[in-house]
């Protein structure tokens, strides 16, 4: 053991002398037979002319040095097998944070349909309106706040938001299984540190414990209208409906119905829009989400179902008539 350490270690002092001569060295026309490179074609003896003397360039001819250098510096094999395998691991790498820059631009573009302002928050002295539920109360001009008459609190900010960012978890469920969790965690990061941030700096959420209840409320939130509107989007507009009633309007009993419908119309369109997407697109950070005002149309217009003329009675499948083989067997 003590023989192998020590043969290292001279072999490393022998380099280190190496290095240090080679950069020390310069050409001399005293010493040109020593440094000149060797030249198979000619077999005359060398001249000591200013003309032969190397450029500092050149590469030092002597065969100890070259077989030191070579038996200490790894083979070109293994250079290039780590090379293939940093340039394979780099997209993996990059993808991270590539997807913590998109989803940070994706919540964002989520809570911007249900922003709200709070004018008395930059005010220490001025006191925040509350409803009666004793929440703070905003100013909001979104459709969800002028159309629907919710009221501009934290928690229909996150309700509207948690539905926006719904729908892009369903689009990033298509993405390869190997690059969909990474999505979806950034996507739900996002989300908690910038409604952190609007407790803080809207509503004088400033200890820390109040702010992690609410953080944990709003996550079990999630995880409760994610099953919810999946079971809607499986099961029909009419659950998918009741689901929006219980979490974006908090089950009011004076909510528009059309106003409901609409929102219903509303997440179809855009799943139906996402489905025409690449993952490119969605990765790029590409979307733009408009409000249901757009489906109202479609709502106002008459339901093809309730035209007497179509048949919506379920048809019976006749059965197959059993072959004379089968006949004879029951």
């Amino acid at each position: 053991m003590s023989t192998r350490t020590h043969c290292t270690r001279c072999l490393l002092t022998q380099r280190r002398q190496v290095l240090t001569r080679s950069k020390l060295l310069r050409p001399n026309p005293v010493h040109t037979q020593l440094f000149r490179p060797f030249s198979s074609q000619s077999t005359a003896t060398p001249k000591t002319s200013a003309d032969d003397v190397p450029s500092p360039q050149e590469p030092i001819s002597n065969p100890q040095h070259k077989q030191l250098i070579n038996t200490l510096s790894p083979p070109p094999s293994a250079t290039r097998q780590f090379a293939e395998g940093v340039r394979k691991a780099a997209p993996s790498l990059t993808e991270t944070y590539v997807a913590y820059g998109v989803c940070e631009a994706l919540v964002r573009e989520c809570s911007r349909v249900a922003d709200y302002q709070i004018p008395q928050a930059n005010d220490k002295n001025a006191e925040i309106p509350k409803n009666e539920k004793g929440e703070d109360m905003g100013v909001g001009e979104s459709w969800w706040y002028q159309n629907l008459g919710m009221a501009p609190t934290f928690n229909t900010w996150a309700q509207i938001t948690f539905l926006h960012m719904y729908l892009l978890t369903v689009r990033l469920r298509s993405f390869p299984k190997e690059h969909a969790p990474t999505w979806h965690r950034h996507l739900t990061d996002h989300f908690f540190h910038q409604a952190e941030d609007r407790m803080i700096t809207m509503h004088r959420l400033n200890a820390r414990m109040t702010r992690s209840k609410y953080l944990k409320d709003l996550f079990n939130q999630w995880r409760g209208l994610t099953f919810a509107y999946d079971e809607g989007l499986v099961k029909g507009d009419a659950v998918l409906a009741s689901a929006v009633w219980r979490n974006v309007c908090k089950g009011d009993d004076s909510v528009d119905l059309r106003r409901l419908a609409e929102i219903v119309s509303y997440m179809r369109s855009v799943l139906a829009a996402f489905d025409e997407m690449e993952d490119a697109v969605i990765a790029s950070g590409d979307v733009v989400f408009d409000d249901p005002s757009a489906e109202e149309g479609i709502v106002k217009s008459r339901s093809r179902l309730l035209d007497p003329t179509v048949d919506t009675k379920p048809h019976k499948i006749p059965a197959k008539p059993l072959s004379p083989a089968r006949r004879q067997k029951s």
